[in-house]
């Protein structure tokens, strides 16, 4: 418990308006600014709209050299915005402690795979297919190097953290249950940043992603 409260404050400490950590905040905030989510992909809206996730997704290093993002326009990701804003709206209030529910974790599960096949097509990208999960909705972490790790070691007679699966999202809940009180506490107080004036919004983080930020920060300071 001591531990994970030590890597979520490290975290808070790194995180100011400026930094690309607030690129989640940004991003997160402007999805979820829309009553109706078919508006994200309006007219009026739709070319900002895949802006906050290009720039989310290049701050969180998803444009490397070896990706094919970079030999794609920020046009790529209209349809991908499309089939998001006529998914089950459900979606947009899952978060860690729902996981335990069946039809919950098909919903992620579908999402995913509905994400995957839309912008990937036949490659497959768990990074950052749940990247943009956590960017949108802050449904699920992402299923990157430092949170693949550490799970795998927590639960390596469980599941592997190769796909992204059932058992994965229990094994997820699992730790959540075993650190609920901090978890809970954290994503209660910790706010989003607002671009305009720097100081929080009353928009909270989600536990998914207070426990994505764990992960994150122990990894980088081993």
């Amino acid at each position: 418990m001591d531990n994970l409260k030590k890597h979520i404050e490290q975290f808070m400490k790194d995180r100011n308006p400026i930094d690309r950590y607030a690129s989640f905040d940004y991003c997160f905030n402007y999805f979820h600014s829309f009553k109706d989510k078919k508006d994200i992909v309006n007219k009026e809206h739709l070319q900002l709209s895949c802006l906050h996730l290009w720039f989310y997704l290049a701050s969180r290093w998803m444009y490397r050299w070896s990706s094919f993002l970079l030999r794609k326009s920020v046009k790529i990701y209209e349809n991908l915005l499309k089939e998001i804003t006529s998914f089950d709206k459900k979606i947009w209030e899952i978060d860690i402690e729902n996981y335990d529910n069946h039809d919950d974790r098909i919903l992620v599960l579908n999402c995913y795979h509905t994400i995957k096949k839309t912008l990937l097509n036949k490659e497959s990208h768990i990074t950052l297919v749940t990247k943009i999960m956590m960017g949108i909705f802050g449904c699920i972490p992402a299923y990157d190097t430092y949170f693949c790790k550490a799970f795998k070691e927590l639960s390596w007679w469980k599941c592997k953290f190769t796909v992204v699966n059932e058992k994965s999202l229990l094994c997820i809940s699992e730790f959540y249950k075993q650190n609920k009180q901090i978890i809970d506490e954290y994503a209660q107080k910790t706010k989003t940043l607002d671009m305009s004036s720097g100081k929080d919004t009353n928009i909270s983080y989600t536990k998914a992603k207070i426990i994505d930020m764990i992960w994150f920060i122990y990894w980088l300071h081993l």
